[in-house]
């Protein structure tokens, strides 16, 4: 794609606005969605063996009227301000009011990540924990208490303190409320209740040892609970509140952010102070951003966001193809990714990708694991890293990231697929055809796997935005080998997922980032189909062992790593086996950020390769620990 010269005067808003003119639709492109994600525009991808090709960049168009609040920054100068590429449909936000983080249909990465901190940060690059709200915490000998010492000196926005009265009814009302509002299960299976020793003490009674209840609370990637200020949510219905009135200064935060205009775009002005000013436990965190407002406009195209970020008219946007990204670095030497300016263009995420089942038996065969396993032997997956990304990825055998502090766990899985004789990462399409037929199919005349019946088996793959150009040649690669599949994005692939209305489904996984148990209660029986749950079974998978397994495994402390490479080995012997999730690869992050007006951005080691996650930690700016670039951001020289 030869990418055109710079737009000239009418800019970034011309890009918007020929993007309203022409209807299109994006949401929340390149961010991976969450639990419950917002499902892009209904489009159906055929089968192909190449990835899509990149769009051509349309002319722009005058900028319409009805934009103009977009880059009107009024009393902020425009090298104050950070403009980034973030959310959206149609050209606007649909979720404008929705800042209460529990309410129905309200998502922490379209801003409330920014509003609400947290009792603390977990930097999984940097393998950090970084006390906030919290000053510190302590179970007792069996993990079965955890006392809270919360910071003193915090207000909420409106004068109020802060204290661990906000702890202790967030805690409390999430187990009222149980499935109604996320983490609300999550919290009521785990505690007995919260009780407030004193203004700046709670105490969490657990129903179990539970080492990860604190870990739980904290912020990293998508998971960490929120803490809402008692005197403004209580008596309030945590599930229809949208907690937004401009007048009033709502929604309430203890941070450096007051949300100024959400409208059409959501903008968030800086605060004149801080409670975290030069508080000297947290480090290089502890100063007031530089930043003093950040716009986030609806996302466009990305074509036309490598536009914006070559013009310098946008502070940073997410990607998702590996060569435009290149042409994009090739022409503003201000553009950087996490690492530099080379492959693989980003980071490894939290979040790999895999083909994942309805295993119920209620659609198809994907109840029997040698179906499930000749899918896996069906995949070519490093012709699919050069179809989809340019050879910009790397393979993995499991469903977490292949973390530091995950390795040995990577080490002990590698072992038991040594001792079966499968390994999840083999291209071996004979064996898949010698499974299929052990299953009791048969190929037709068209080449077609079908059953005694004549009814083909079907893989009709529901996919997300971030699969536009994988999740097509996936297809493909399955179709060549007689499954009978293609790959969709329709408008109801959340409520599909949430639902388990699916054969097939492409999806990531936000779990473990320190030891396998966030990972293995995916998978766990006692969350197929919690609405109101983050980390649950989508694949129907039941298995009595493994679930004995993970909940040893929960009671078990990290720090014990004999006893869970143990537990460890025995749980992966059991998936491996029954292999109820098909890994693919690793799945990345892909940001381009623009140096001209701001440094300080995370960057990784290049020379660490396609599986780098250095740097002080990742910078998407939809996850629970984007706060922390911003307070690292410095004005550019």
């Amino acid at each position: 794609m030869n990418l055109p010269v710079k737009y000239g005067r009418y800019g970034l808003l011309a890009i918007l606005a020929s993007v309203m003119v022409l209807g299109v639709v994006i949401a929340c492109g390149e961010e991976e969605p969450t639990a419950t994600p917002v499902p892009p525009t209904a489009t159906s991808v055929p089968a192909t063996a190449t990835a899509v090709p990149p769009t051509a960049t349309p002319e722009p168009q005058p900028p319409s009227e009805a934009m103009g609040m977009v880059f009107d920054p009024g009393d902020v100068a425009d090298e104050d301000t950070l403009k980034l590429f973030h959310g959206g449909s149609e050209g606007r936000f649909i979720d404008h009011e929705l800042w209460n983080p529990y309410a129905i249909g309200a998502n922490h990465q379209q801003g409330p990540n920014l509003i609400f901190e947290p009792l603390a940060f977990f930097s999984a690059f940097a393998d950090e924990e970084i006390m906030w709200l919290a000053e510190d915490y302590s179970y007792n000998d069996d993990f079965t208490e955890l006392t809270i010492n919360c910071r003193e000196g915090i207000s909420w926005s409106d004068g109020e303190d802060f204290d661990c009265e906000d702890v202790v009814y967030t805690l409390n009302t999430l187990k009222e409320l149980k499935e109604q509002v996320r983490w609300g299960k999550d919290v009521d299976a785990a505690m007995d209740n919260a009780e407030l020793v004193d203004k700046y003490t709670a105490k969490v009674n657990l129903l179990r040892p539970d080492p990860r209840f604190f870990f739980l609370l904290t912020y990293k990637f998508d998971i960490g609970v929120y803490i809402v200020p008692e005197h403004h949510y209580n008596g309030r219905d945590w599930t229809t509140f949208g907690d937004y009135n401009r007048d009033n200064g709502w929604p309430l935060s203890t941070g450096p952010w007051q949300v100024t205009t959400s409208t059409e775009q959501k903008i968030f002005d800086r605060r004149d102070s801080w409670w975290g000013e030069g508080v000297a436990d947290l480090g290089d965190y502890g100063r007031l951003p530089r930043v003093k407002r950040i716009i986030y406009i609806p996302g466009v195209p990305q074509e036309q966001r490598a536009q914006a970020l070559i013009n310098d008219q946008i502070d940073g946007a997410a990607m998702t193809t590996p060569s435009l990204i290149a042409e994009t670095l090739d022409q503003n030497e201000d553009l950087i990714t996490h690492s530099g300016r080379g492959e693989p263009y980003g980071y490894v995420d939290w979040w790999p990708v895999s083909i994942a089942f309805n295993t119920s038996g209620k659609f198809g065969p994907y109840d029997n694991p040698d179906v499930r396993w000749a899918i896996s032997f069906y995949l070519d997956r490093a012709e699919l890293r050069e179809l989809a990304y340019d050879g910009a990825a790397a393979f993995n055998p499991l469903t977490m990231p292949q973390y530091p502090p995950l390795q040995p766990y990577f080490d002990i899985a590698t072992e038991v697929m040594e001792e079966i004789g499968r390994s999840t990462l083999d291209y071996d399409p004979d064996r898949g055809d010698e499974l299929m037929e052990g299953a009791g199919f048969t190929k037709n005349s068209d080449g077609m796997w079908e059953d005694s019946g004549g009814n083909t088996v079907n893989c009709e793959i529901v996919g997300f935005n971030p699969w536009v150009d994988l999740g097509p040649a996936v297809a493909q690669q399955l179709v060549n080998h007689g499954i009978q599949a293609d790959y969709g994005q329709p408008t109801d692939a959340s409520s599909r997922m949430a639902e388990g209305n699916f054969e097939c489904l492409m999806f990531g996984h936000g779990g473990s980032v320190r030891d396998p148990y966030f990972t293995m209660k995916l998978y766990q029986s006692s969350s197929v189909n919690i609405p109101g749950g983050h980390q649950v079974n989508f694949y129907h998978w039941e298995n009595e062992e493994w679930d004995e397994l993970t909940d040893e495994v929960a009671k078990t402390s990290p720090d014990n790593t004999a006893e869970m490479y143990d537990l460890w080995r025995q749980a992966a012997t059991i998936w491996l086996t029954e292999l109820p999730d098909v890994p693919i690869l690793e799945f990345y992050h892909r940001i381009i950020m623009n140096t001209a007006r701001w440094d300080g951005w995370p960057q990784g080691d290049a020379s660490q390769g396609a599986l780098d996650v250095t740097g002080y930690v990742n910078e998407a700016w939809w996850h629970l620990t984007w706060s922390l670039v911003i307070h690292m951001l410095e004005p550019a020289s």
